[in-house]
């Protein structure tokens, strides 16, 4: 089992940056596919960002591409999100989710991941 935790969130201008990360408990950070998710106010949760165990393969919404960038340090338990040019539309509470898998393996759908983190608000004002 896995414990997360997010952090780094908060406001920030339009076309802003931040850094979320997500730090998880245990010994066996590098068994986990680990995702990022959001989900902003009446709207159901959506897949941002996945990434494989190794960190060598990773897969982004349409919606994020280009100004997303999803990383993980299996040293160090942690992943994190790079949101560059920040939009409005990225306003939403952004969850770090894992479930075990094969090596090369990413998952997109919130039903494929067993563990998510409390999540952490991202405000982008206009």
């Amino acid at each position: 089992q896995v414990q997360l935790v997010e952090s780094g969130g908060g406001l920030v201008q339009a076309g802003g940056s931040l850094r979320l990360s997500c730090a998880a408990s245990g010994r066996t950070f590098s068994s986990y596919i680990m995702g990022w998710f959001r989900q902003a106010p009446g709207k159901e949760r959506e897949f941002v960002a996945g990434i494989s165990r190794s960190g060598g393969s990773t897969y982004y919404a349409d919606s994020v591409k280009g100004r997303f960038t999803i990383s993980r340090d299996n040293a160090e338990n942690t992943m994190s999100l790079q949101l560059n040019s920040l939009k409005p539309e990225d306003t939403a509470v952004y969850y770090c989710a894992a479930r075990m898998g094969h090596y090369n393996e990413i998952y997109y759908r919130t039903e494929d991941y067993n563990y998510w983190g409390q999540g952490t608000q991202v405000t982008v004002s206009s």
